[in-house]
């Protein structure tokens, strides 16, 4: 399932602080939720669970493909917790999958599609578009039904 949040917003050119341009775009698009509280000893957002694997891991080693348990151990987290903030950035379509052996051990891992924000951003961009067409599809059915109904009650 496809899931982001799109609101209206300005670009964030002018800013030159990677951590704050990460900061806001996250929470635009959902993935932080807006005023999140880590419930955990982490005392702002940049130093919770989700910003930090986003940015310390996928963002800053790009190529590296990340297990599970290699996440949950460098953030010191649970793997529900890991699943949980993996699974939001799938379902944007950011994140793709690859084995990789960990600990001797063929597993799962994952990092940002072909290691470059900007080509993930594209399929994120593709489920958009697919999605308001099939949002106008549904709204001009809709109308139809709607314009139908009025005809029949004249």
């Amino acid at each position: 399932m496809f899931e982001l949040n799109v609101i209206s917003n300005t670009p964030l050119g002018a800013m030159t602080d990677i951590d704050a341009v990460a900061e806001t775009f996250l929470t635009q698009i959902g993935y932080i939720p807006k005023g999140y509280d880590p419930k955990t000893d982490a005392s702002n957002v940049k130093e919770s669970v989700p910003y930090r694997m986003f940015m310390d891991h996928f963002i800053r080693n790009p190529s590296k493909i990340w297990t599970v348990d290699e996440l949950a151990a460098l953030l010191k987290t649970t793997k529900p917790t890991i699943y949980r903030h993996i699974n939001k950035l799938k379902s944007m379509d950011i994140l793709e999958s690859a084995d990789v052996e960990f600990s001797g051990q063929m597993k799962k891992g994952y990092r940002i599609r072909y290691g470059d924000l900007r080509m993930a951003w594209s399929f994120t961009e593709e489920n958009v578009d697919m999605a308001m067409k099939n949002y106008r599809r549904t709204v001009e059915h809709f109308q139809k039904l709607a314009d139908d109904e009025r005809e029949r009650s004249v």
